[in-house]
């Protein structure tokens, strides 16, 4: 084992509820333990700047003064969690090695061809950020696995096999990682303990439809469940992406509600429940074999709706984060934090079986606080 370096991961929530941080001891390969770790709420404002600046960046509006002005409230706001987790914790400045900044996604599109670069972009500026708190940073994860012709995603599957060689009960077997966020992507972690076996990509869609659905038909969060639509869902299940091999990775604005827009709010919400986990039950055929058992992160591990679905629809034994002893809130920082380790050590981040390109690839922008 190298050296672990103790780092600190700070990200936007895509759900623009606020900033996540969390500290970790890590040499970029083993996961060593935990830290503190901290949520910091965004106010009324600064979620109307990061929708303003979502919506200019989707509609391609680069120099929008939106933009512009998220960018630098996000970087405020990184700098500003970082110095209260330090405070909170009664950290030292030198007890941080790195800070990874994963900032706040505007857009996220993948390579469509040669002549259709992917693009990825994300604001929260890692020069600033180190220069303001005095620690050294890494940012900037996904842009040269683009530019080997990657998918810039996902960063997460070698975070997710250092965190499952970890547990104390690891099983004996490939355990499989759902994470059930806006879209819902499936890593497969083998037995085996090279990196370069690692398989991941997205299912289907996931949260975005069922919050884009509540917020259209003003659903109650305790409402009744609904009956799923058999036609709707088949209906649903025929787009093209489910047939595509891996790896692969979807837009979050690829699958839209015509097919339940007739049905009651209830029903819409369970019909749709039923379509992210018929794709998440799909993307096994597309796994070297079932793995023994999944484990569920993020924000849909709490739904429980859809975890019902999900395990109407696998065979496999489910646990969620909480279940496997992770701290489900804090894990894309925890991510952040370990890939920031794994940049300076010059290990990679992305692999041919999780973004498509070639050869492994490192990353990240290194950037030297102020002596």
């Amino acid at each position: 084992m190298s050296e672990a370096l103790t780092a600190l991961g700070v990200v936007s929530r895509p759900s623009l509820d606020g900033i996540d941080l969390a500290v970790v001891d890590t040499d970029g390969d083993a996961f060593i333990k935990d830290g503190p770790c901290l949520h910091v709420p965004y106010s009324r404002d600064m979620k109307i700047f990061l929708r303003r600046a979502v919506r200019a960046a989707q509609e391609g509006r680069d120099g929008a003064a939106d933009i512009g002005k998220a960018a630098g409230e996000v970087t405020s706001a990184i700098v500003v969690a970082v110095e209260r987790l330090l405070e909170c914790e009664n950290i030292k400045r030198k007890d941080i090695d790195v800070i990874g900044v994963g900032g706040h996604t505007l857009l996220h599109r993948v390579p469509a061809g040669a002549d259709a670069p992917g693009r990825s972009w994300q604001i929260g500026d890692g020069k600033t950020v180190a220069e303001e708190t005095r620690i050294d940073a890494v940012s900037d994860f996904r842009t040269a696995d683009i530019a080997a012709g990657g998918f810039g995603a996902p960063l997460d599957p070698v975070y997710f096999r250092a965190r499952i060689a970890a547990m104390a009960d690891r099983p004996e077997c490939a355990v499989g990682v759902i994470n059930l966020n806006e879209t819902v992507r499936v890593a497969y972690v083998p037995e085996t303990a090279d990196a370069g076996d690692l398989l991941s990509y997205d299912s289907g869609p996931g949260l975005s439809l069922l919050d884009e659905w509540a917020s259209l038909r003003n659903l109650d969060e305790k409402a009744q469940p609904g009956a799923v639509n058999d036609e709707a869902l088949r209906m649903m299940g025929l787009h093209s992406y489910f047939r595509a091999p891996p790896p692969k990775s979807m837009e979050r604005y690829a699958f839209s509600l015509d097919h339940v827009l007739k049905l009651t709010p209830e029903d819409g919400a369970a019909t749709l429940a039923a379509f992210i986990a018929n794709g998440i039950a799909r993307a096994e055929k597309f796994l070297p074999e079932p793995p023994g058992g999944y484990i569920v992160v993020g924000e849909g591990a709490r739904r429980p709706a859809l975890m019902t679905s999900l395990r109407d629809r696998l065979e496999a034994e489910i646990a969620t984060a909480d279940d496997a002893g992770w701290r489900t809130d804090a894990l894309d920082a925890e991510c952040f934090a370990f890939l920031a380790v794994r940049s300076l050590k010059k290990l990679p981040l992305t692999y041919p079986k999780t973004t498509r390109v070639a050869v492994p690839v490192c990353g990240g922008v290194y950037w030297r606080a102020p002596v």
